[in-house]
């Protein structure tokens, strides 16, 4: 893959993505916290980055969590199933690593999960929006059917100093 810009000298090319950019629709059925979901913090960092390595959501460091809220579901002491805040904008909070175990997808834990951080999100005066891959179908397709719109696609490139 190459990059659209030549790389300046000293740093070399670590990724680069396409993304779509969606937010969600001032109907968003907001219903109540998810029974289920759990505060993740500090102490669940290994466990959150097990998930994300299976199910990879973008970028999620060890101390991503510091950015944001964090919820998870657990079953049997593992965690399945997660999605928080990342970044806040100016009337807009960013919802960030939503993910499911491939074992759990399609029992609508994602759904819970986003409505359940973007009534939080909401509730606040501020508009949720994410981000995924363009070619992620899977989460296109659950965020179309949440009712978020496609707000911006764009190209992503990371760097790294050699």
């Amino acid at each position: 893959m190459r990059p659209e810009f030549p790389i300046p000298d000293g740093f070399k090319l670590d990724f680069q993505i396409d993304l779509v950019q969606y937010v969600a629709p001032p109907s968003l059925p907001a219903g109540a916290d998810d029974p289920e979901a759990v505060l993740l913090g500090p102490d669940d960092v290994p466990d959150m980055l097990a998930l994300v390595a299976l199910t990879d959501p973008g970028p999620f460091r060890s101390r991503t969590i510091e950015l944001g809220t964090y919820l998870g579901v657990r079953r049997d002491g593992e965690l399945i199933a997660m999605a928080g805040t990342r970044f806040a904008l100016p009337g807009h909070t960013e919802i960030s690593a939503v993910c499911t175990h491939p074992s759990y997808q399609g029992q609508g834990l994602a759904s819970r999960l986003i409505r359940t951080v973007a009534a939080h999100i909401t509730a606040t005066g501020r508009t949720p929006f994410l981000h995924t891959g363009g070619a992620n179908t899977t989460a296109i397709r659950l965020y179309n059917a949440l009712g978020f719109t496609l707000s911006n696609r764009m190209k992503v490139t990371v760097v790294e100093a050699v």
